[in-house]
């Protein structure tokens, strides 16, 4: 299945790349054009000696630290443009910093109003009965600990099948769940499929998995009380996060007071089934 390289979808939809960014990612994004552009100013002016007045002659470190002043208008005084081929470049240098610091406000603006979800999904799910079913299973918890209201969950299999006429195609099967919403999602959640009959999982086998090269899409929605808006979280297994006859530690762990807690260092942890259920 052909894909569209990084490069292309990067500059295609740059302002959406760079909203979905991480933090780290994004700063380390804008620390290094804003030095590369201030490294390019400088080099236009070392392209005229003396062009800087007071400036050591041919020196890039003082028409660098010239330009974080001209593109930031600081200003101190000391460094200053001395021909005209300097002062148009500081009047384009200006310009670009006015555009760099509304662009770059504007970015952090709605990066930091965007609303988020802070749901945390189990590392692995597991495939093991439950009151008797064969299901398949995974778990997830608000970690921001505030009420989410209405969430809705939706879990896909997606997986690589052969039509008729012998196409291969990417196809999606919606897992039905034995509770898909949830009124309030303030603690933990842990949804089940059925692995009847009827289910896309029906038959499905490790190595099957693999080959198809399957993969588990959740999709959870809900209404965020403190944000007043509606939050999204999303999340994938792979074939090989998935624990064929495992099952879940428990994590729900009750105080002195009575108040119940979740034990968030045994979150992810899966045991065999042998395994006796209180540890």
């Amino acid at each position: 299945m052909a894909t569209v390289p990084q490069r292309r979808r990067l500059f295609d939809d740059l302002y959406h790349h760079l909203l979905s960014a991480s933090w780290p990612r994004l700063l380390a994004i804008i620390a290094g054009v804003y030095l590369a552009a201030n490294a390019l100013f400088a080099l236009a002016y070392l392209a005229e000696a003396g062009s800087i007045e007071s400036a050591r002659p041919g020196s890039f470190v003082d028409a660098f630290f010239f330009s974080v002043q001209t593109m930031a208008t600081i200003g101190y005084g000391k460094l200053v443009p001395r021909t005209g081929f300097a002062n148009v470049l500081v009047t384009a240098e200006a310009l670009v910093g006015l555009f760099g610091v509304a662009m770059v406000t504007g970015l952090m603006f709605a990066k930091f109003s965007r609303p988020t979800a802070r749901v945390l999904f189990s590392r692995r799910a597991v495939v093991a009965p439950q009151d008797g079913v064969l299901s398949l299973m995974f778990r997830m918890a608000n970690a921001r600990g505030n009420n989410i209201v209405h969430a809705q969950l939706q879990v896909v299999l997606a997986r690589q099948e052969t039509t008729l006429e012998g196409d291969q195609m990417r196809r999606f099967h919606d897992l039905v769940l034995l509770r898909p919403r949830s009124t309030l999602f303030s603690w933990s959640w842990t949804a089940i499929h059925p692995i009847t009959e009827s289910s896309p999982f029906h038959g499905a086998t490790p190595a099957a998995l693999e080959a198809a090269e399957a993969e588990i899409v959740v999709s959870l929605m809900g209404y965020d009380e403190n944000l007043a808006q509606t939050v999204h979280a999303r999340h994938r297994y792979q074939p090989a996060d998935v624990a064929w006859g495992a099952r879940f530690v428990d994590v729900l762990k009750r105080e002195a007071g009575g108040t119940w807690r979740i034990d968030y260092a045994r979150f992810h942890d899966v045991v065999p089934l042998e395994a006796p259920r209180r540890e």
